[in-house]
C-alpha cells in the first residue's frame, strides 16, 4: 500500500487489489468512529482510497502508514441486504453464452453468490458489488442503452451492480427488483454502502 497526497487535504492510498481496498477501507472507518482518525470523508474504489478533508496530511500519512488492518470480520458481523430480484433481463441469453450455461444455471450462479459492495460511484446509489468469479466477468455492450430502468440488475466485467435511477448504461440486464436505492431523505441515503453484504434472491 502507498500513500500519496492529493492538494491540501486529502490522501489517496494506493492498494494491491479489491481485498486490500476493503481492508483499508473498514479499518479507516474504524479508527474515524474511534477518533483516532479526521477526514470528512473516506472513499473506496477499484484500486484505491480517497481520504478528504484531513486537516494535516502529513501526519495523518504517518499514522496510517504505522497501521496494520485488522482481519476481515466474519460474515455473521457484517450488515447484508437480500434484494428481491425478478430474473427476467432481456441479456440472461447473453450471458449464458458467455458462460457457456443455460440460463437457470446462469440465475443459480446469481442467486449463490454472497454479494459485496466494493465501492460507490456513476449514479447517486449505484454500489459495485464484487463476488463473481474473475473466469466469470462479461463484457459491456458495444454502445451503451440510452435509457436502463430504475431497478435493473446488471452485470458488467467482474462487477454486479443495480440500477438506483433510470439512466444511459452499457451493463447486461439479466433482471430487475422494486428495492429503493438511493433515498434522499434517508440516513445513509444510499441502501448499498461499501462493506455491505449482498444477496440477489429470487422474488
Amino acid at each position: 500500500m502507498r500513500i500519496r497526497p492529493v492538494g491540501r487535504h486529502a490522501l489517496l492510498l494506493d492498494c494491491a487489489d479489491p481485498g486490500q481496498v476493503e481492508a483499508w477501507r473498514a479499518e479507516l472507518w474504524r479508527r474515524r468512529e474511534a477518533g483516532e482518525l479526521h477526514a470528512v470523508e473516506i472513499v473506496p474504489a477499484a484500486a484505491t482510497v480517497l481520504l478528504d478533508g484531513v486537516p494535516d496530511t502529513d501526519a495523518t500519512a504517518a499514522r496510517i502508514a504505522g497501521w496494520t488492518p485488522r482481519p476481515a470480520p466474519t460474515t455473521a458481523a457484517v450488515r447484508t441486504v437480500e434484494v428481491p430480484v425478478v430474473y427476467d433481463g432481456e441479456d440472461l441469453p447473453r450471458v449464458a453464452a458467455h458462460w457457456a450455461v443455460d440460463v437457470p444455471e446462469v440465475v443459480a450462479r446469481l442467486t449463490d453468490t454472497a454479494f459485496r459492495v466494493a465501492f460507490c460511484g456513476f449514479a447517486p446509489g449505484f454500489a459495485y458489488l464484487t463476488g463473481l468469479p474473475q473466469q466469470w466477468s462479461v463484457p459491456r455492450l458495444p454502445s451503451p442503452r440510452p435509457r436502463v430502468p430504475a431497478g435493473s440488475v446488471a452485470l458488467a466485467g467482474p462487477y454486479a451492480g443495480i440500477y438506483p435511477t433510470a439512466s444511459p448504461g452499457g451493463w447486461l440486464l439479466v433482471g430487475r427488483t422494486g428495492l429503493t436505492l438511493f433515498d434522499v431523505a434517508a440516513d445513509p441515503p444510499a441502501t448499498l454502502t461499501p462493506g455491505t453484504r449482498v444477496r440477489l434472491v429470487p422474488a
